[in-house]
C-alpha cells in the first residue's frame, strides 16, 4: 500500500508546483511593452481581448516574441514571451 502512495502524492505535488508556477504568467523584460510599469499608451480602437504582438532583440541579441492581451480597462496583459531562433537556414 505504502508504495501506491508514495508515488501518487510525489506527482500531485509535483502538479501543485507546476500549476502554481504557471498562474503568474512571465514577467516583462527591458523591451517589453510592460517593462517598466504600465503600456505608456492606451488601444482605444482594439475590443478587449484582442491579441497583440510584439517582437525584439533581448540584451544578449536572441530574438524575444511576445503575446498580450487586451483587457477590458485598456491594459495590457502578458501571456506569452518565448525566445526564438532568429537565424535562417
Amino acid at each position: 500500500m505504502f508504495k501506491v502512495i508514495v508515488p501518487v502524492f510525489t506527482a500531485a505535488a509535483m502538479l501543485v508546483a507546476c500549476s502554481a508556477a504557471d498562474s503568474a504568467g512571465p514577467t516583462p523584460i527591458p523591451g517589453s511593452l510592460t517593462y517598466g510599469g504600465p503600456a505608456r499608451s492606451k488601444l482605444t480602437k482594439s475590443p478587449p481581448g484582442s491579441y497583440v504582438y510584439n517582437s525584439f532583440y533581448n540584451s544578449s541579441g536572441q530574438k524575444v516574441q511576445e503575446t498580450y492581451i487586451l483587457q477590458p480597462d485598456r491594459t495590457l496583459k502578458l501571456t506569452r514571451q518565448e525566445v526564438v531562433s532568429d537565424f535562417v537556414y
